[in-house]
């Protein structure tokens, strides 16, 4: 009856990998007790994007088999990484960048980081705009100062599920970081290898504005898994976006997708909804680039704003508001996306087998 269990499953295919979830080896368990199919899929991420869609398809080949009659399916979530992890321990170092600032980059860097921890992922944040942190304050942590363990390496605060460094741990509040290019290379080199990061699925490193001294020196530093590309819908953001995509394919770092950040308004009062920024830029800049995945579109909400002030990230504060739900699936794309990544070598999904 296992075998016959495990052919049924032969059939089903990762929807993403383009493979079949036994010889991904995505099957931990598949046995039948009276009548009851007990089957347990590994995912590649905890936060699937298309878990469902398995279930169902799962449960419908195991009731093909002879002398099943109901089927009961597990998940587990194992994170895989490259063929050699970026950092030890770290199975993917994802950048968050834009060419300008003012779209809500950090924004989205956090709430992607703390919607992923939330899924069961082990995620750490690193804030890389030096000249001016953010990712303290955003997380309620701007008062906690950085620590160092007994092998001298700096301790990772903890906040909402994840761990997280940022020079605004380091430096008083508002003092000014006057710094060069070498020096802000070796700032980057201990955040990343001289600190005790631990067993990491993700770490999310949120870029400063441009294509300067740290985009450079990340590049140079770690292998990175790619780059998400945040950007508002008008033209002027979509200008410095291109330029950011176009830096990071020099650079041979692969773009896993584009997130168009205040995408639109939907008034609370009317319901109707207002294109403030313009809309649909995102997909005009993926065009440009021969088709690049938009990972979602996030609506202008004034609840994003008030939490980011107040230390709360929004999926974990309002998780049901539409800006929130926005960026869950932007979090589910994005792990959909590196999965492929990791699996493939390329954002190519799996040849048919």
């Amino acid at each position: 009856m296992h075998e016959q269990l495990l052919a049924a499953l032969s059939t089903v295919n990762d929807p993403e990998l383009h493979r079949d979830l036994v010889s991904l080896g995505m099957i931990e368990r598949a046995e039948v007790t009276g009548g009851v199919a007990d089957i347990k899929v590994n995912l590649t991420t905890p936060a699937c994007p298309l878990k469902a869609t398995i279930q169902a398809d799962v449960t419908r080949a195991a009731l093909t088999v002879g002398g099943v009659e109901s089927v009961q399916v597990e998940f587990g979530a194992q994170v895989r990484t490259q063929a050699t992890p970026p950092l030890p321990g770290v199975k993917n170092v994802i950048v968050v960048g834009s060419g300008k600032g003012g779209v809500g980059k950090s924004s989205v860097a956090s709430n992607l980081a703390c919607a992923l921890a939330a899924t069961g992922a082990q995620v750490g944040l690193l804030d890389a705009d030096v000249y001016g942190p953010s990712i303290a304050h955003m997380m309620g942590q701007g008062g906690a100062r950085v620590t160092a363990n007994a092998d001298k390496k700096m301790m990772p605060i903890a906040a909402y599920g994840l761990k997280f460094l940022s020079m605004g741990n380091l430096m008083p509040a508002g003092q000014a970081l006057v710094w060069r290019g070498p020096m802000l290379h070796s700032a980057i080199g201990q955040f990343l290898k001289d600190a005790a990061w631990g067993e990491l699925d993700y770490l999310i490193v949120d870029l400063p504005p441009g294509t300067g001294d740290v985009q450079l020196s990340l590049t140079q530093s770690v292998q990175l898994t790619g780059a998400v590309i945040v950007t508002t819908p008008q033209d002027v953001a979509l200008l410095d976006a291109s330029r950011a995509i176009d830096m990071f394919r020099k650079a041979s770092v692969p773009i896993l997708g584009i997130v168009e950040n205040m995408s639109y308004f939907v008034a609370p009062d009317t319901g109707l909804s207002y294109d403030i920024f313009g809309r649909g830029g995102a997909q005009k800049l993926s065009q440009s680039f021969g088709g690049l995945p938009v990972l979602g579109e996030i609506p202008l909400d004034q609840e994003v704003r008030q939490d980011a002030d107040a230390g709360r990230p929004s999926v974990l504060a309002h998780p049901d508001s539409p800006a929130s739900q926005a960026l869950w699936q932007v979090a589910r794309n994005l792990a959909g996306r590196v999965s492929v990544q990791t699996f493939t070598g390329s954002l190519e999904p799996l040849p048919m087998a």
